[in-house]
């Protein structure tokens, strides 16, 4: 029997809330930002990656979130409409907000960094009446990113929108998706990010977000299956601990655990590829695979965005993925 249940009668696969945003990656690979003057403008934002890799691999998804009343703003719902994600939910802040950039820096595939520029931004704006009830219940998933935690109304719209998907049964996937730039401390992190954690079906972070979520209430275990107990003793069912190059382990409540594979890449830079991942892995879950297989697929298509310019642009197909998976096996 399958740990995650999806309700097979919805209209909708999978919604995606929280951050949306712009990139701008360097075209001046191989030296430091200072030394930058052109960049190439993407889509980004991770629960964003997340919901354009589920929809390029050709599930039904659609967002919930607000963008600036700019040309920016624009830019990313018509994006978010090419790739055929329903936006019905996407809202136009009116405010004065800004849309959140993140300017990236390519010193060498090992050595990338991101600037962040978050104040006033328009995702943060999203409020508990944005997230409509009617919408989520023909969702069999949702994706929670910890992002979206970090400042109100989003915040509690978030628990808004967690709140109706565990009333209607609709799977919900946690990402914590730690960015210390909007966050006020490490301490308020962990605190609302473990409040979402404990009603989330599948919990997925690398060792350090893990952490993280445990350093307010006592010592830091820093070993990833009792950090998985600690989940399971609330609502989660799987647990993935993503710990970049080498890898991801996933634990199960029934006491399994399955180390992921990785796969060659000709890597131009580290980021996208925990975005890519998690869109793959998704996709396998929702498809009925064990989480062996979806692991796999997760791994193959993050080796295929790391040697890519771009994180949303280089989101691949299920037969680009395959075809990574049938040429190089496992490593």
């Amino acid at each position: 029997m399958s740990l995650i249940t999806f309700e097979l009668n919805r209209p909708m696969d999978f919604i995606g809330l929280g951050r949306l945003c712009i990139d701008l990656n360097a075209n001046e690979i191989h030296r430091p930002m200072e030394e930058t003057r052109t960049f190439t403008k993407y889509v980004g934002g991770s629960p964003a990656n997340i919901t354009i890799a589920i929809a390029r691999l050709g599930l039904k998804a659609g967002f919930i979130g607000r963008v600036s009343d700019d040309q920016h703003g624009r830019f990313i719902t018509h994006y978010l409409e090419k790739e055929g994600i329903d936006t019905t939910s996407v809202t136009t802040d009116r405010s004065g907000s800004v849309t959140g950039l993140a300017f990236t820096e390519i010193k060498s595939p090992t050595d990338c960094s991101i600037l962040m520029y978050r104040d006033n931004v328009a995702d943060l704006k999203l409020e508990p009446g944005d997230v409509r009830e009617e919408y989520i219940r023909q969702a069999k998933a949702i994706m929670i990113s910890g992002t979206a935690l970090a400042k109100s109304p989003s915040r509690e719209a978030v628990f808004k929108a967690v709140d109706l998907a565990r009333k209607h049964n609709v799977v919900v996937f946690f990402d914590i998706d730690y960015r210390p730039w909007t966050w006020t401390s490490r301490d308020e992190t962990g605190i609302y990010c473990s409040l979402v954690a404990e009603k989330s079906d599948v919990i997925l972070g690398g060792r350090e977000e893990f952490d993280l979520l445990e350093a307010p209430f006592g010592p830091l275990r820093q070993d990833d299956r009792l950090t998985a107990e600690r989940w399971f003793a609330h609502h989660a069912k799987i647990v993935l601990v993503k710990h970049g190059g080498d890898g991801s382990v996933a634990f199960t409540k029934d006491g399994q655990s399955f180390t992921g594979t990785t796969f060659p890449a000709n890597v131009v830079k580290t980021f996208g590829a925990g975005d890519s991942f998690a869109g793959a892995f998704i996709y396998g879950l929702m498809n009925g695979w064990d989480i062996a297989r979806s692991q796999q697929f997760g791994a193959a298509s993050a080796s295929i965005v790391v040697s890519s310019h771009s994180c949303s642009d280089a989101m691949p197909t299920a037969e680009q993925i395959q075809a990574v998976i049938d040429k190089h096996g496992s490593k």
